[in-house]
Parts: C-alpha cells; structure tokens; sequence
C-alpha cells in the first residue's frame, strides 16, 4: 500500500476540514514546510497531495506560490488540486515542477475538457470524485452537481488518466474509517486506479483497503501522528 500525506492549504496555512465543512476547519501543528519534512521520514510514501482548499471555493489557483516553495524542498512527486479550472493553470503548476494534477469540478461537468487535459498531459490528471452516496459534489464539495458515480466513470473509461481519487465527504476529516463499500464498488466499476481518500485512521485501515484492491491511500490527520507512522514502517 502506497501513502499518500495530504497538506491542505488555506491562507497559506496547513489545515484540515470536517465533512468539506469550511466552517469547521482546524489548523494542523505543523506548518507545511514542517508537515513536507516530517512526511520525508515515511518509507511508503508514494507523492505528496496539495490542495489549495480556497482555490477549490473561489475557481481559481491562490496558492501557487506556497506550492513551488514546498515542490523545491522535496524530491517526492506533488500532485496538486483545488481551482484548476483551465489548460493555463495546469501548465502554470507544471512548469513549476509539480508532477500530477487533480481536477475536480470542471472535469465532471465538461468532459470534453477533461478528455483535452488528458491528451495534453497523458497519465498525470486525476479526477477527484468527490461524493455523498452516489452523488458527485462540486465548488469545494459545496455543491451537488446532479452527477451520479456511476454515469460518470462510464463516461471516462477511456481517457487516458492517472487515475481516480474518491473521496466519501462524509468521511473526511471525521477519523471515523473510511467508506470501505463504496470505495471497493468504485474500484470494481473502473478501469482506472482508484486512489482512497477521507476517514483514514490506522494500518488497520489501509490493510482493509488493500484487501478490497487499492493499492493508494491519501492520508490528512491520521498522517501527522507518530504512531500511526510506526505503524506503517
């Protein structure tokens, strides 16, 4: 099982939301220069996950600066999420050395776009499905975009992708376990890698997940505690 450490940012701040709840946001111990450094320290880390939390609410990229800082202290790979909402940005983080980006609203309600991205930057885009049940949300998980799971993988079995990360918002943030059936039913509907996101609390969790089929986990809360780390070693 690959780890995934997730630094979310707001104001340049490392923080953690509850349910996608932007009214219910923590700020984590580490800074994210501290967070990047203490993630160096896990032997089964895969890459590094950023999300650019008010980038993702206000359709735009407002942390791009921050990011360079962070892909220039690390040798790991980045992949980057939250407004990445034009071919221009994609390109503006990919010139900046990150490695992988994350698309999440405009991919699901213009898969025309998506299908360009994917044939711009073959294998590096993943789509973040973000959902409550089988509906997929948008705008920051603000915003139910009529979209059900299902329909939508059907639709972009073909492009070439690095693969999908679902996130149960529900789950999030909530160290409760994540939604081990509705990521197993995701993974078994795709071909594409499905990445596990949202309610990771222990090994015993990850070990789950690797016996449903996912090879890839992000990690937020969970990931900043020593002995989930030993856990993991």
């Amino acid at each position: 099982m690959k780890i995934i450490p997730a630094i979310d940012l707001i104001d340049g701040q490392n923080v953690r939301l509850s349910q996608g709840d932007y009214n219910k946001q923590s700020q984590m111990k580490k800074t994210p220069h501290e967070a990047l450094e203490f993630y160096a320290g896990f032997e089964s880390v895969q890459r590094i996950h950023v999300v650019d939390l008010m980038g993702a609410l206000k359709k735009q990229a407002l942390e791009s600066n921050l990011v360079k800082e962070l892909v220039g202290q690390s040798s790991l790979p980045f992949e980057i999420g939250g407004g990445l909402r034009s071919l221009e940005t994609i390109k503006q983080y990919h010139d900046i050395g990150v490695e992988y980006f994350i698309l999440g609203t405009r991919a699901i309600t213009d898969v025309a776009w998506l299908k360009e991205a994917s044939e711009l930057f073959p294998g590096k885009i993943f789509v973040g499905v973000d959902a409550k049940e089988n509906d997929i949300y948008i705008n920051g998980w603000t915003e139910n975009s009529g979209i059900l799971i299902d329909d939508y993988l059907k639709t972009v079995e073909d492009f070439s992708l690095a693969g999908i990360i679902y996130t149960d918002i529900n789950k999030d943030g909530m160290g409760l376990g994540p939604n081990f059936e509705n990521t197993a039913r995701v993974n078994n509907m795709t071909r594409h890698k499905v990445v596990a996101s949202g309610g990771i609390r222990n090994k015993a969790d990850l070990d789950k997940l690797e016996s449903l089929g996912i090879t890839e986990a992000i990690v937020g809360k969970a990931s900043h505690n020593d002995k989930f780390r030993e856990g993991i070693k």
